[in-house]
């Protein structure tokens, strides 16, 4: 994910509409530039004419309504008919390529995460992920938008405009990803104490990287091998992390949280929060609460420091 100034930027376009946004914002940055210049010299000029005694009476007639007319009047017109017309230009659809099915799935908003769901049509299969968002480059994406419980707000600045994800509502957005990349998105609607915190990735990949990472995605999470992960695994998948979490493949079929299938194959933890390694892990199983307060993710303290770490070594083998 990227986390650099220009992570959140509008002026970085990586896609065909957010460079629309782009081109539209330039431009009316030029506009409003050639408007106060010429706003400065009409000042300035006006300042240096040479002008009559206090009691001389202005011919209103003669110099002062015309220069009104055209100074208020009929200059903004042209300039709002220009920035109207601008706008819409901006707003058009692009039409989608013949022959060339759009990508498709789901994006749910929580408190205060972001769950993506990806469908299968030839087979019927489906798998979640969370907070990191993977999309084709060069392919139209349309995402739609669903909320688990209040309202969001999907921004993705350098891809595209915001939208509202409203329970009970379906929104979509469609974008056209054209420079591989990871490309920062935020919730962008107040929705709780944890909202700022309320980040996620979507990653542009060339095609058949990205269709590697769908077959990967499809698969079951590794059974361990070595004897502290085991001993992991039986603890989450037998145990409380399963009452919340998936793990495919596993007697874990929770749906509350993220499903944890690949979780260690995510660059970040907590939706944007937590670089994603094995410190990290560590402390985001020992004690959510102490690093995000108020997510849903309860502290386990009735597990003992050895569990905890054999936990977190079955978590990271997740890939």
């Amino acid at each position: 994910m990227m986390l650099g100034p220009s992570a959140m930027s509008t002026l970085g376009a990586g896609s065909r509409e957010a460079a629309r946004v782009t081109h539209l914002t330039w431009f009316l940055i030029i506009l409003a530039t050639v408007i106060y210049a010429a706003v400065m010299a009409a000042m300035v000029a006006a300042i240096m004419r040479r002008r009559g005694s206090i009691s001389d009476a202005p011919d209103l007639e003669r110099k002062g309504v015309r220069p009104v007319i055209i100074g208020g009047a009929v200059i903004p017109g042209a300039i709002l008919v220009i920035l109207f017309i601008a706008g819409l230009g901006a707003m058009r659809a692009y039409p989608t390529p013949p022959g060339v099915a759009p990508v498709h799935f789901t994006v749910i908003g929580h408190q205060w995460w972001w769950e993506a769901v990806y469908g299968d049509g030839a087979s019927g299969k489906s798998f979640r992920t969370a907070n990191e968002i993977h999309v084709p480059v060069g392919r139209q994406v349309e995402i739609t938008l669903l909320s688990a419980d209040v309202i969001h707000s999907f921004w993705v600045p350098r891809l595209q405009g915001k939208i509202d994800v409203v329970p009970g509502d379906t929104n979509a957005i469609r974008f056209t990803v054209t420079k591989p990349g990871s490309y920062r998105g935020q919730c962008a609607e107040y929705c709780g104490m944890q909202h700022a915190n309320m980040a996620f990735a979507i990653v542009a990949e060339e095609p058949a990287e990205f269709e590697r990472w769908l077959v990967a995605q499809h698969q079951s999470a590794v059974t361990p091998v070595d004897s502290e992960a085991r001993l992991g695994e039986q603890l989450v998948v037998r145990g409380t992390c399963a009452s919340c979490h998936t793990i495919g493949g596993t007697p874990a079929t929770g749906r509350i949280g993220p499903d944890l299938t690949h979780v260690a194959s995510r660059a970040m933890l907590a939706a944007g929060t937590l670089r994603n390694n094995r410190a990290t892990m560590e402390a985001w199983v020992t004690n959510a609460q102490s690093l995000k307060p108020g997510v849903l993710m309860p502290s386990l303290p009735q597990y003992t420091g050895r569990e905890l770490l054999a936990m977190t070594t079955y978590l990271e083998s997740l890939r």
